[in-house]
């Protein structure tokens, strides 16, 4: 049985914000720890593995945000390789705030697997990847995280079923409420569904997250309020820095606010422990009706 109102942890999803760049990525991990976050996460692709030929061929959806002549090129620009993320790793264990990465093909999943990180990442767009999740659940001991954007209840309950399929994977997996946008608009939300994750897989799964693609801080509270103990925004010095995310992300003085308005949610989330709590004891001395 899950408990609702764990201590929550906050994912800071710096992706491919640091726009291939290593010395941004250090500089985003240190404004992630500044900002109290639990873990700075990071991205991981194979691109000629990931895309057809057509896609790494094709121009970029959006040019205004491309770093190279076609969407592969871009692709491989913004990527690190083994090496540099060993160094990421490194670096966030040397100043105290956890590693992980979301992985997106074979090829990644097995690099990212040899680090050990704290957890891995399923994005919503890989979760119907079973040989990537055949390496997770056989290969890898840690925690596994996977999103549920885009993706039907029936396939839910598939994913579910296939990690439960081996003793050495139950109870290893966390699933997180998301709508895939970006950003995504409040009434597309759908906080509600963390219900029915809670109502269909509290004795089936580790865990339940929210992956947050929207605009401001309130809707991660009523996540965590529903449930969702696992919350993960995107993460950008500056929103307006050129790259898709970087629009559905959090500044730091956001992500800060966030941090210490969960901590105050968790704290709050709570039954009195006496009809008169003891600072209401001087104000009912001072103020309760009397006759």
């Amino acid at each position: 049985m899950i408990d609702k109102y764990q201590v929550p942890k906050v994912i800071a999803e710096i992706g491919c914000n640091h726009m291939g760049n290593f010395d941004i990525a250090i500089e985003l991990i240190d404004l992630a720890k500044a900002c109290n976050c639990d873990f700075a996460k990071f991205q991981k692709r194979t691109p000629k593995e990931l895309l057809t030929t057509k896609q790494y061929n094709d121009p970029h959806p959006n040019p205004n945000n491309s770093y190279g002549k076609s969407y592969g090129d871009h692709r491989e620009y913004l990527e690190f390789d083994l090496q540099l993320h060993k160094k990421i790793k490194s670096y966030c264990d040397q100043i105290g705030i956890g590693y992980v990465t979301s992985v997106w093909d074979n090829t990644s999943t097995s690099e990212i697997i040899s680090l050990k990180p704290d957890f891995i990442k399923v994005p919503s767009a890989c979760n119907n990847n079973y040989e990537m999740l055949t390496l997770l659940r056989d290969q890898y001991e840690g925690d596994i995280h996977l999103s549920t954007g885009m993706t039907t209840k029936e396939e839910i309950e598939t994913i579910v079923s296939f990690f439960e399929s081996t003793d050495q994977a139950k109870q290893r997996l966390i699933l997180y409420n998301c709508t895939s946008g970006y950003p995504v608009p409040f009434e597309d939300v759908c906080l509600l569904d963390i219900n029915w994750l809670y109502e269909g897989y509290t004795n089936r799964v580790k865990n339940i997250g929210f992956s947050g693609h929207h605009l401001g801080i309130s809707v991660d509270i009523a996540a965590y309020t529903l449930g969702g103990n696992w919350i993960e925004r995107h993460f950008t010095k500056d929103r307006t820095w050129k790259g898709t995310d970087h629009a559905a992300s959090l500044e730091p003085s956001g992500m800060t606010k966030l941090v210490r308005d969960l901590k105050a949610s968790h704290k709050s989330l709570k039954y009195k422990s006496l009809d008169i709590l003891p600072i209401e004891k001087v104000q009912r001395d001072k103020l309760k009706y009397r006759k």
